[in-house]
Formats: structure tokens, sequence, C-alpha cells
């Protein structure tokens, strides 16, 4: 070093520390989950088009207190791609390798977060279709700011494919702790179910300690095509958009999963009882990668311009947001590629269109709550169909519709637009038939006094206070019209 300057070179360990010191360990471990994903778009980047693109590939993930292990059959990481940046500590400007592909990565720090998060002692072997090669990191390595040069060794065929295992040991205590409880396997399971739904839907197999996870898919009611086609007939079908701009793709469609709740489903969720699989709210998923899930706050447009709060009797109705473009850097996502950039110009606009779609959806619950059973006999003539065939059905009925004499299209247009190309199909949604004014009656007694009433009048204690309490209203309703 000359003597008329100073070392102003970063120390190791403070990447290390600032690299992993805001992400959660689940988060870590989903960051090497969607490198294998990474692998798979680079691997079929020239193929056909196709509903199952990720059909035959894998992600096997292994844990205990004493190591990680992830391996999969993604592609590899080529060697060239190694030395260049894969395991520097954020990705150089101007690398071009991914132009063309949906990744959601844009930093270059998701591997070598996640090995730094769980431990100092690590290695990556990877094959590809040409080369292998193995990449070690070592407690000695982390400890020393004098090199950042890593260890490479060329090898002949290391795995049995192409692929790639990245294996850590020599864990940090609190991450041993968390891996060798049974509740750290549950909720990482849980979590990959939820944001990987659609890429596991598309074919990829992921495996957790020998537990092969399934997806969690997200249908929406219709009501055929009869009342599509006819466009003056009332009928249950989501609401959908679809918008382009500058290498982006965002399409939007919420509607209904399920019939409207009862009474008794209301209270049980009011009173904070969780149903097993919680579907309702928005999703919204980046190049196939979930980053929010079923959420039901101001963040996708609940409690807002219009948009009443969330509350458990809208728990029929879910929707779906994607986002797919070939350059993460344009998708709204957040740093840790697990949240969605509420600030983002594109979001904010796409955002009136969900709340266009809630408001329509949380109208007709409101309408149709006084009459709960003649609602759910017609949703008894439903039929339920993804978000992405909903688009390809309403596109292939509009066709139809446009082409004979008169027929309007069923899509129309936005008028604040903003995009490209902007359209939206709004379904004309039943209206519930006339009744006379009713009103809910609702209260509270206790437990014992209800079981006991149960018992009287239908030799169940447990018997729901809905029942118990219509039940008594009718006896005495009969009695005071009989006086």
């Amino acid at each position: 070093m000359a003597a008329n300057s100073i070392n102003a070179s970063p120390t190791k360990n403070f990447f290390v520390e600032m690299l992993t010191r805001d992400i959660d360990l689940k988060d870590a471990i989903l960051d090497l989950l969607d490198n294998c994903i990474d692998g798979i778009q680079r691997t079929i980047r020239d193929a056909a088009p196709s509903e199952t693109p990720y059909a035959g590939f894998w992600a096997e993930i292994t844990f205990s207190e004493d190591s990680f292990t992830i391996a999969d059959n993604c592609g590899g990481i080529p060697l060239d791609v190694a030395r260049r940046y894969a395991f520097r500590m954020g990705k150089p400007r101007n690398i071009t390798d991914d132009d063309g592909i949906a990744t959601i990565g844009t930093y270059g720090i998701g591997m070598k977060r996640a090995i730094f998060k769980m431990g100092q002692s690590a290695q990556v072997v990877s094959q590809t279709e040409a080369e292998s090669f193995t990449v070690s990191i070592q407690p000695d390595w982390l400890a020393s700011d004098s090199t950042w040069d890593l260890p490479l060794e060329m090898a002949n065929n290391a795995l049995d494919r192409a692929g790639t295992v990245v294996e850590v040991v020599s864990l940090r205590r609190e991450v041993a702790s968390q891996f060798a409880t049974r509740a750290f396997q549950a909720a990482l399971v849980q979590d990959i179910e939820a944001l990987y739904s659609y890429i596991i839907a598309k074919g990829f197999e992921i495996v957790v300690n020998d537990h092969l996870i399934k997806p969690r898919p997200i249908s929406l009611q219709w009501e055929g095509m009869k009342k599509l086609k006819s466009q003056d007939m009332e009928a249950i079908a989501p609401y959908l958009y679809e918008g382009y701009e500058q290498d982006v793709e965002v399409t939007v469609a919420v509607g209904f999963h399920r019939d409207l709740p009862s009474y008794e489903e209301i209270d049980d969720a009011s009173a904070g009882k969780k149903r097993k699989r919680d579907l309702a709210g928005w999703t919204i998923v980046c190049n196939d990668r979930v980053v929010v899930a079923n959420d039901k706050t101001i963040l996708t447009g609940w409690g807002e311009a219009g948009v009443p709060r969330y509350h458990p009797q809208y728990i029929s109705i879910s929707g779906v947001v994607t986002f797919r473009s070939t350059d993460a850097r344009k998708l709204p996502i957040t740093t840790t590629k697990r949240g969605i950039d509420a600030s983002s110009e594109l979001y904010l606009h796409v955002k009136e269109r969900m709340r266009e779609g809630l408001r329509l959806f949380t109208t007709y619950t409101s309408k149709w709550k006084q009459v709960p059973k003649e609602e759910r006999k017609r949703t008894q003539r439903t039929k339920t169909e993804s978000p992405a065939s909903m688009f390809d059905i309403v596109k292939k009925v509009d066709e139809d519709v446009s082409a004979r004499e008169g027929g309007r299209s069923l899509w129309t247009a936005v008028k604040d637009k903003k995009m490209t190309v902007e359209q939206r199909y709004i379904p004309k949604l039943p209206s519930p038939p006339p009744l006379v004014q009713s009103k809910r009656i609702s209260f509270n007694k206790p437990v014992e006094e209800i079981r006991l009433i149960g018992e009287y009048l239908f030799d169940d204690p447990d018997c729901p206070p809905s029942a118990i309490g219509e039940a008594c209203f009718e006896e005495i309703l009969s009695q005071a019209q009989d006086s």
C-alpha cells in the first residue's frame, strides 16, 4: 500500500453480516430453490411453449442439525458463469447471460447469502452437459481478507446428471437448533406449498426430507359457455384483466373459488378459528414464483378506494395477479424476492384493476349474504377453472361472439390506459331475488346453556349455535302466530 493512500477495501465479515442479517432462514433456502428454477429457465430457453415446462426437473432438500443439502437436475452452473460471477458477492454490470429468460434474480447474492446464513463451510458441486467442477468454502477463507478467490477443482462427471449440489456443514448454532425441530420442517413445507404451487403444477417436483410437496392451485367459478355467449345473461364468472408494456406481461383474475360462507363459518372465522386451507385474498406471481400469498391487507387493495376491509364474509373471494418479464429488473418485487414493491408505478397502476375486481365481488357478497341458501343453490351449478384457463375460455367465446352479426366484444377498454395494450372482461353477476325485508339476530349466551338447549331440542349438546337459535325463534314465532 502506498504511503499516501489508505486501505478502503471491504471485509468479508462485513459482507456476511450485512447479507444475512435481514433474511429469514426459510427465505434463504427458498433463494436456493429460485436458483434451481433459473437453471431450468436457461435449460429450456429455446424449447417450444408448453403447459408443463418444468416436467422432469426436480430439487431435493435434506437437512438435520448437522448439515443442509439441496440437490437438483436443473442444468448445472456453466463453468464460465462460475468463473465470471456465480460466486462473487454481487452480479457485475453488463452481464447478459440471462437476457431473454424469465428469472427473478437481479443482484446475484442468493446462493452466497443462503450459504453464509446457514454455516461457515460449504461445497458446491456442479455438472453441465460439457463439464463439472467443485468449489469449496472453508472457515479460514471467511476469516481472511487477503484473498477473495475460492478454490475451484475440475472433476470428471462429478454428478450423474446435469445439475447442482450445495452442501453446508459447520452450521451456525441457531440454524442447527431450527433444523432439529419438526416445527421448522412443517413451516418450510407450508411455505413451499404456497409459494411454488404454480411451478409444481407445471411439472416441477420438490422433496423436503423425503416429503413430496403438493401444489395448492386456485380455481375460480364460472357458469359455462352458454351463459358467457349470451352477453345479456347474468352469470358467475371471474373479472379478468391483461396488459402489456415494455417486455412486461400482466394478468389479473379475481372471482369466487367457492360458495359464499354460512353465518356459522363467518362466526367461526371471526372468533379466530382457522380453516386448514385459506385460499381467500390476493396471490401475486412474478415469473412463476409466488411473491405474495393470499394477502388480505391494504397492500393488495383491501380497505381503500371504496373497497371494504377484509372480513370473513369475503372468504370466498380469491384473486391472482401475474407479472412476467425477461428483464427481472422490471418486475415490482422487493430485493428479498418475497414481497411486492408497493411503490412501483407499474404495481400501483395494476392495483387499480385489482380494486375494481374486488369491488365487483364484495358488492355481490353483500347483496347475497341475506340469502346464502339461494346463493349456494346457484353455485352448485358452477364449474371451476384455473385463472389461466379462464383467459383462454373468455377469448375463445369472444371470438365466437364477435364473429356474429351484431355481436359485441366481451372485452372493454381501460379508460386510464397507461400500458401499450390493456383490456378487461367484467362479468355481469347475478342479482339476488327480491326479499321481504329482514334483519339478522345475533347474541351471546353461556356455553353451558347453549349445550343444555341443544340437548333438549336435538338430543345433541354439540349442535351448532346457529341451528339452536333458529329453532328457538321458529318455536316462539309459531306460538305468537297461533295466539
